[in-house]
């Protein structure tokens, strides 16, 4: 069979069972994909021996019967999970070099399930942007085009890389973070699912941190379905992470049923934002119709907050990356300045960081530093922390008032051409997260699903947010509107 590259985690799954394929013929097909595919950029560390290596035991394993659902099922793996024995830079000059001797938690349940790992794919440095712009690798790019036009699209951030790889079928499946939307942005981009799960629900020991209250790791998978069975796989408490909650994974694939009579989803009419594009607001009103024709009950509610989200999230998420980032010092490990004679420690910081952070990087830092500094703490952090306790407040009060889900967009445009935001405006950029930063900012569960395309073919993706910890639930929704959308779309092979 051809083409296996382009099937999903459960399509290859059960062929893998039947003894249709082998995990080494799945893996070949993506290893020979990739290789095709340089001008996307998405591979930034590739990994063909250990794939190959991998492959050949999950057969054997398969063969035993002794087989998770994830075993023998090829995946990229973002560059900000540490791999032991494999380059590990979050996208960063300051990593240069750092090859961990360690192996991230998310990414070891993975390789314990019998998964294979083709590489380490591009993002933005330390997750940080909406366009994988900021890399030290350069651009990851979509495999998307607008109608004839050829100019390159962006295939959203951080996990531009993993969006762009599962859309171009170079791996089954791979795995994304979500600070403010790096998950669930590059996904509505690209005409896929990702899914962001609830904070402490996934491990984030191993993981590069960002803002470590806000970080999440999560699967971005090609249906609801996979994105299921990978998330189950990627769950589970982890005592090396001490915000990791002790909580039962159940079988999230089980709960698919696609029955959603009766459930309560909540339209925030704070979500109708100005200037929003006429697409957007058609594609929401299609969702909440599927949703409605399923047997679910919309609701319309208020979520007062909303409008405080973004400049919340853009004192707290820098704030804690000041903190997190301060380690990259020259000292230990990665990248360190050549110094001149007579220089002291303090130019070693001064230069190595100059150097191997980059402009985003260091804008974000200098904000961290700024907001909280003595003089600046109360007015900024402080305030920014009481502020996301009001957010919270507002979605647990419409979840306690029966709401099961709410619907939203998941990204205020379709994805954009590269270079096209200008770096001297970084507020445009940061827009991108509008619809997406509350649900971290509330530690909930948020999935984006494609829904529909614009009127130059570029896909449009709508979002669902749930209870906290109640993902399968959540999953099930998402599945009633991929069942309800129908979407097929794929991008035209250029590359």
């Amino acid at each position: 069979m051809s083409d296996l590259n382009k099937l999903g985690l459960a399509e290859a799954r059960d062929l893998l069972r039947k003894g249709e394929t082998t995990s080494v013929e799945l893996t070949e097909s993506c290893l020979k994909a990739i290789d095709a595919a340089d001008a996307l950029n998405t591979f930034v560390h590739k990994t063909p021996e250990i794939a190959m290596e991998r492959a050949k035991a999950a057969d054997a394993r398969i063969q035993a019967g002794d087989a998770p659902s994830m075993c023998g099922l090829p995946i990229g793996i973002k560059d900000l999970f540490c791999t032991k024995g494999v380059a590990s830079q979050a996208a960063s000059g300051i990593l240069e070099g750092f090859t961990p001797e360690y192996e991230s938690t998310v990414s070891q349940q993975l390789a314990d399930a019998g998964s294979v790992m083709l590489g380490k794919l591009n993002m933005d440095e330390f997750a940080m942007g909406s366009s994988n712009e900021t890399s030290v690798y350069g651009n990851a790019v979509s495999p998307w085009r607008r109608g004839n036009d050829d100019a390159e699209l962006t295939p959203g951030g951080s996990s531009g890389g993993s969006a762009s790889a599962v859309s171009a079928d170079l791996c089954l499946a791979a795995t994304g973070t979500d600070t403010g939307g790096s998950i669930r942005q590059p996904a509505a981009f690209t005409g896929i699912v990702g899914i962001k799960p609830t904070y402490g629900r996934c491990s984030r020991w191993g993981v590069v941190a960002f803002a470590s209250s806000l970080d999440q790791a999560g699967p971005m998978t090609k249906s609801v379905r996979d994105a299921a069975i990978m998330l189950e796989t990627m769950c589970g408490h982890d005592p090396k992470d001490s915000t990791s909650v002790e909580l039962a994974v159940p079988n999230f694939e089980a709960m698919l049923t696609g029955d959603i009579k009766g459930k309560k989803i909540g339209i925030p009419k704070e979500y109708h934002m100005d200037g929003m594009p006429d697409e957007i607001e058609a594609l929401w009103a299609e969702g909440r119709a599927m949703l409605k024709a399923a047997g679910a009950e919309l609701v319309d509610i208020s979520l007062p907050h909303t409008k405080y989200a973004l400049p919340a999230y853009y004192v707290i998420a820098p704030a804690e990356a000041s903190s997190n980032l301060a380690r990259y010092d020259g000292v230990r490990f990665g990248h360190r300045a050549n110094l001149a004679a007579g220089d002291g420690i303090t130019e070693m910081y001064e230069k190595t960081r100059a150097e191997g952070f980059g402009h985003e990087v260091q804008r974000r830092v200098m904000i961290g530093t700024y907001v909280l500094s003595a003089g600046f703490y109360d007015a900024y952090y402080n305030r920014a922390r009481r502020v996301r306790a009001l957010i919270k407040k507002d979605f647990d009060d419409v979840f306690a008032a029966g709401i099961d889900a709410i619907l939203t967009p998941a990204t205020p445009s379709a994805a954009f051409g590269l270079g096209e935001m200008n770096d001297e405006d970084p507020v445009k950029m940061y827009l991108n997260d509008v619809f997406t930063v509350t649900v971290n900012l509330a530690g909930l569960p948020g999935i984006s699903v494609p829904t529909g395309v614009d009127h130059q073919g570029l896909p449009l993706g709508l979002q669902l947010i749930g209870r906290p910890w109640e993902e399968g639930d959540l999953l099930n929704t998402a599945y009633a509107l991929e069942n309800a959308a129908g979407f097929v779309a794929k991008p035209g092979k250029w590359w």
